[in-house]
């Protein structure tokens, strides 16, 4: 936004230099990005006295011309046909650029030097007379800089406004906030309505039939209107803040819209059809040309401003070619609206169409200025352009709020802040830029906000408008209160950071995803269809198709992160992400959360080497992962239980187990099914576990005591017995130390075999115990009778038997 401080000064006495302004609207929330001098291009512009005038001995139109520019005098070749002698006139000194863009050098016209320009008024754009020189007092001496001389002093300030400041994309709007810095008031604009006649309810009419879009539209009609070029200080104020000037009447409605933030639009009254205007919303690929000579198609969400009988407008965005000003144009209707601005947005973005007009109304204008602005251009139209006001505005109303009235709590904003302003300080701020402000109990304001600051709805607002009108550098810093002590982190999150720590020490590599997945991941599964997670949170904006719902497992992220790494010849992989999956709740708006763990092994696990040949991961290197896990974490007593053929369709088989621990369900771990590793474009085998981080969280030991390392030796006694193929190891070892014998430090299995001389159907299973006493050195006799006594209990639970 860029705006004119000698067009301000119209609204408000500015009492500071232009960088003490800038420094303060800064401070204020409004970023002055930079302060442009209007008049810099006039610095070697001077007074120039015409000493003597002779013809130009090669041009019968020109004249060679001795001007003094105070210092010396020089020959300036000139053509103007007012030159005389004695006269003051400006004079442009080599090297000056004019705002033509024409750099002046020293030149040789028609044979003869001339080092320099004597200028007309629209050649300094000081005026738009071009018919000969620009006349300057007489008084003046030689010499003297032509800003000076004619006290040309004026400041472009280019504001970065934020979005939600709509109000300030005027100079009324600015000159508040600069009142308010001041401490002093604002005058609005006096202008006077001129006499009308006629009815303009006789001549127009004006039907709304997209309220929500448009919920008011104000008009008022002029005739006898003459087209022609605005005057001078029209002209000047649209250049100060660089907007080129057409003709009166559209110059007008860009002055008003600059000057209160309200966008018009102006109407040739003859070119509308039926003489009428109805507000409408265009028909699906209906096409219509806007002014800039583009034909557009229009979605059926678009507002259209029509005649009788076709559309005229892009309703807040664009008029169309169809009933623009033209030279000839007599009657005007003027159009003063409020629109709706998520429907302007829309518009403006699908047609890629923005303009200084949806700028505005996007942004939300004062539905109340729509008449101020509306009688100040009609005003201006009826004396620049010597025509008639026809009696009567037009003003449709469907608003159905009013601007809200709101509490402030003193202390509260104090807290926020960080400030110490009492009421009365508060009060007074809110009140300078027009907030109504009234005393509400003991430590409390009621504020009722103004119509035109369509950005404030809470008490947060107010206190963010306190916060800048007493200065964001008024707000003392202070620096945050930091314990000595060390703080504890959290306990899932210090779980999470191990985890993170055990699985990389075991060669992980961790894998982040996002936390939606596509909705045929289910399918790619193969899970059955009563699955709970198959029950998807779906998203209402999807990044894309493949990203459409909250996941349910983490498996679908790991094995696509599989499938890219390989797509790369990675091919040895060992994968694991932590992080939350999502189930809906039935009446909750927001998802159940479950922190989950999934790691997946795929090609090698040990590599060839000069000493051993590569052997490819299986069932126990991911079993002996979970495993490695729990010891490392201190939970002790899982089990892993054989799930039936048709436990889980994610996994193979028969090559899957339960991850137990009493009656609670930790996870599962095994290959997976050949099916969900084709749909995810991988090779078989794929070996996968899935554990729930709540389970192993509550499982995890309260504390954790330190052993001393033995002093006695061990001693060791083994089992070999004969039990059913179907036995599970982990269950024999279950039994074993269930038995809880003090003597026994441990107990693990080291052999199994298959066959001959092993009847079918049988497998024989070798444990080791090993025997330890920390008070003594254990003897054979006492250890044999213990161990004995072990084996048949032993025998006798798991229903085996010893090898004959």
């Amino acid at each position: 936004m860029k705006v004119s401080l000698s067009w301000l000064k119209e609204y408000v006495p500015i009492q500071m230099t232009v960088s003490d302004l800038a420094d303060a609207l800064t401070m204020a929330g409004f970023e002055v990005e930079a302060v442009i001098d209007r008049y810099a291009y006039l610095e070697t512009v001077v007074v120039g006295k015409v000493k003597a005038v002779l013809p130009h001995p090669n041009a019968d139109r020109l004249k060679l011309c001795r001007v003094d520019r105070g210092n010396d005098t020089v020959q300036v070749v000139c053509g103007a046909p007012n030159v005389t002698v004695g006269m003051n006139a400006p004079l442009a000194l080599v090297g000056t650029a004019l705002p033509n863009g024409m750099q002046l050098e020293a030149s040789v016209i028609r044979g003869e030097h001339s080092e320099g320009m004597l200028c007309s008024e629209i050649e300094l754009a000081l005026g738009v007379d071009g018919s000969g020189l620009m006349l300057m007092d007489e008084d003046l001496q030689p010499g003297t800089p032509i800003a000076s001389a004619l006290r040309l002093d004026d400041f472009t300030l280019e504001i970065g406004l934020t979005p939600n400041r709509p109000d300030c994309l005027s100079m009324m709007g600015v000159a508040r906030e600069i009142a308010a810095i001041q401490g002093v008031k604002m005058t609005l604009p006096a202008f006077d309505m001129p006499a009308a006649q006629g009815d303009i309810t006789a001549m127009t009419s004006v039907t709304i039939q997209a309220p929500d879009h448009c919920p008011r539209y104000s008009a008022c009609l002029l005739d006898g209107l003459t087209v022609a070029p605005s005057p001078y200080w029209l002209q000047e104020r649209l250049r100060s803040v660089d907007v080129r000037p057409i003709n009166n009447l559209v110059d007008i409605t860009n002055f008003v819209m600059l000057e209160t933030g309200q966008p018009l639009h102006a109407f040739d009254f003859d070119h509308l059809a039926e003489h009428r205007i109805v507000v409408r919303t265009a028909g699906q690929g209906e096409p219509f040309t806007t002014l800039d000579q583009k034909e557009r198609l229009l979605a059926d969400h678009m507002l259209m401003i029509c005649d009788g009988q076709k559309p005229v407008a892009v309703g807040g965005v664009m008029g169309g070619l169809n009933s623009e000003i033209e030279d000839t144009t007599t009657r005007v209707l003027i159009e003063s609206a409020c629109f709706d601005p998520i429907s302007i947005r829309r518009t403006s973005k699908a047609l890629g169409l923005s303009t200084d007009a949806s700028h505005r109304f996007e942004r939300g204008v004062d539905p109340d200025g729509t008449l101020f602005a509306l009688n100040r251009a009609a005003s201006l139209m009826a004396e620049l352009g010597q025509g008639n006001l026809v009696d009567g505005i037009i003003d449709e109303d469907y608003r159905s709020s009013e601007p809200p009235v709101l509490s402030l709590d003193v202390d509260a904003t104090n807290n926020l802040l960080g400030t110490n302003l009492d009421r009365d300080r508060m009060g007074s701020l809110l009140s300078s830029i027009e907030f109504g402000v009234e005393k509400d109990g003991d430590a409390g304001l009621t504020v009722k906000v103004p119509s035109f600051r369509v950005d404030v709805a809470r008490p947060q607002d107010l206190m963010e408008e306190v916060a800048r009108l007493s200065g964001y550098n008024q707000i003392p810093t202070t620096f945050p209160s930091l314990p000595s002590e060390g703080v504890t982190p959290l306990p899932m999150m210090a779980l999470r950071n191990q985890i993170r720590d055990i699985l990389s020490g075991f060669g992980f590599s961790e894998a982040i995803n996002y936390s939606f997945i596509g909705a045929d991941a289910c399918d790619r599964m193969q899970l059955v269809e009563d699955d709970p997670r198959r029950l998807h949170v779906p998203l209402l904006n999807p990044i894309s198709e493949d990203l459409a719902v909250m996941r349910t497992s983490l498996i679908p992220g790991v094995l696509e992160a599989a499938q890219r790494n390989i797509s790369r010849q990675q091919t040895e992989l060992r994968l694991f992400e932590i992080g939350k999956v999502f189930f809906p709740r039935e009446g909750e708006l927001l998802p159940q959360e479950k922190e989950m763990l999934v790691a997946c092994w795929i090609g090698a696990a040990d590599k060839a080497a000069w000493h051993a040949k590569e052997r490819p991961c299986d069932f126990f290197d991911i079993k002996g992962t979970v495993e490695g896990l729990s010891l490392v974490l201190g939970i002790g007593g899982l089990l892993f239980k054989a799930l039936p053929d048709d436990g889980c369709s994610v996994f193979r088989a028969g090559h899957t187990a339960q991850i137990l621990h009493n009656d609670d369900v930790v996870g599962q771990v095994g290959e997976l099914n050949p099916a969900v590793v084709d749909a995810f474009r991988l090779k078989p085998p794929v070996f996968v576990f899935e554990l729930d981080v709540e389970v192993l969280a509550r499982l995890l030991p309260g504390t954790r005591q330190m052993a001393p390392i033995p002093r006695y030796p061990s001693t060791t006694r083994d089992i070999t017995m004969i039990v059913d193929q179907d036995v599970e190891s982990g269950r024999v070892l279950e039994t074993a130390i269930g038995f809880k014998e003090a003597l026994v430090e441990d107990v693990y299995l080291f052999d199994v075999f298959v066959g001959d001389p092993i009847p079918a159907g049988k497998k024989s299973l070798s444990f080791r115990f090993v025997y330890r006493s920390a008070e003594r050195t254990l003897d054979d006799e006492s250890v044999n009778t213990i161990h004995q006594d072990l084996t048949h209990r032993l025998i006798a639970d798991v229903g085996a038997a010893l090898p004959a």
